[in-house]
């Protein structure tokens, strides 16, 4: 079973995107997948069509042990491919987090149950110095960056990859940083514009060894995918589903 989280420590940066339209890919390729949604604001939940009822167990409860963790997952409509949701509750783990000791490897334990089920585990992190993003980091063998290709997203990326120096000098980060995921990078037509190449060739140039991957334009198909429940390519958008083809390709073994 292969872990990757996807983590920028701004909102907007395009992390629920690229876990959805990833976690849809490999499903469709018959691996079996596991999504978790590790932000209280449930923005992947919502995409998969799930909603958490009163009586129903989420992410709290597996982090917290109040269950085990094969009883808060969830199958999804699509074909292999699985759920830990979020809800609005999740706010309130962190302090159970803090005070176990061992926060940062909670979601890794809780994972070890379940290693037999899935090929991988794609985790949607909440994009903050948060305990929740403490312990998704922790069970990661991979992280893919997903930083918009702005001002915004530059200030992101760098506060990003000195959290996750910071994790991997502690020891809680012991995974690779897969790649850096230009996010809403803006053509026109086949035609990439100017403030798009000086925005990605700035990352490139703070990434250092860190791999730009290919980027994610910035186009509705994505909104009217997710809302219709189908692949890019599905939508006869095949050219937009490239990046996430390319992040499947360096998961893959």
């Amino acid at each position: 079973m292969r872990t990757c989280s996807c983590i920028s420590l701004s909102g907007g940066q395009g992390k629920t995107t690229t876990i959805f339209f990833t976690a849809l890919l490999l499903a469709q390729q018959g691996e079996r997948v596991l999504v978790i949604d590790s932000d209280p604001q449930a923005n992947l939940t919502f995409y998969l069509n799930h909603e958490v009822q009163p009586n129903q167990p989420s992410l709290f409860e597996v982090l917290t042990g109040q269950i085990a963790t094969e009883d808060g997952i969830y199958e999804t409509s699509y074909e292999n491919l699985f759920l830990i949701p979020a809800d609005r509750g999740l706010f309130k783990v962190s302090d159970y987090l803090s005070s176990s000791g061992t926060g940062a490897f909670i979601l890794k334990l809780r994972l070890k149950a379940v290693a037999d089920l899935f090929d991988y585990v794609l985790i949607d992190v909440q994009p903050s110095r948060s305990q929740l993003c403490l312990t998704a980091v922790g069970a990661s063998e991979y992280v893919v960056i997903p930083v918009e290709a702005n001002v915004k997203g530059m200030n992101s990326l760098i506060d990003t990859i000195d959290f996750l120096n910071e994790q991997s000098s502690l020891m809680a980060f012991t995974g690779q940083i897969l790649g850096i995921v230009p996010f809403r990078d803006r053509w026109v037509g086949n035609t990439q514009t100017l403030e798009g190449r000086q925005n990605i060739e700035a990352m490139r140039e703070f990434a250092g060894d860190i791999p730009i991957l290919a980027s994610i334009r910035e186009s509705e198909k994505f909104k009217s995918a997710v809302r219709q429940g189908k692949s890019l390519a599905d939508l006869g958008q095949k050219d937009l589903q490239y990046p996430f083809e390319q992040i499947v390709e360096k998961l893959q073994p």
